[in-house]
């Protein structure tokens, strides 16, 4: 009983209720900074310092949650096909070069090497003539990509995200 009324008596003094006002003009303090965090964050996106200032969709109709989890469902289900898709086609080259190794070396096929090394190397002087003039054109494709990645990041990443769990599945 004695402990309880010490411990009673020092809640009722004065130094007591000083630590008290610290300890809520200080809880005060740091909510009004966390509310000035989320209200930064709110005006400053973060992916708007990443990649610039015209990033982000033009017009948000969906919350980030739904826009992770409309990007992650299609991701999902294109890594998924992928994956099926990959390893029907990975068969089917696979088996049809090994059968094609198997009847040349039992005689069906006679390949004339001649001809093939003449046939590669007029398809790499085509390939030297056409890098140049394909660049512009990879070059466009690559920005506008950029540019819609830069415009709907949350999507993107969803996606991506999604397609790694789709491919792994």
């Amino acid at each position: 009983m004695q402990m309880t009324a010490d411990v009673q008596a020092s809640e009722d003094s004065p130094a007591h209720s000083k630590m008290a006002n610290r300890d809520k003009e200080l809880e005060e303090e740091i909510y009004d900074k966390v509310v000035d965090i989320t209200e930064y964050a709110k005006r400053q996106r973060w992916w708007n310092r990443l990649f610039g200032k015209n990033s982000g969709p033009v017009a948000e109709k969906y919350s980030v949650a739904t826009q992770l989890a409309i990007g992650g469902a299609s991701g999902w289900c294109a890594g998924y096909l992928f994956q099926k898709v990959g390893k029907v086609a990975a068969t089917s080259v696979g088996g049809g070069l090994l059968l094609l190794q198997i009847a040349n070396n039992s005689g069906y096929i006679q390949v004339d090497w001649k001809r093939v090394e003449k046939d590669v190397n007029k398809a790499k002087k085509q390939l030297k003539k056409g890098t140049n003039q394909a660049v512009p054109e990879l070059n466009t494709f690559f920005e506008k990509s950029t540019e819609f990645v830069k415009k709907n990041i949350v999507v993107t990443s969803g996606f991506v995200g999604g397609f790694l769990l789709g491919l792994a599945s």
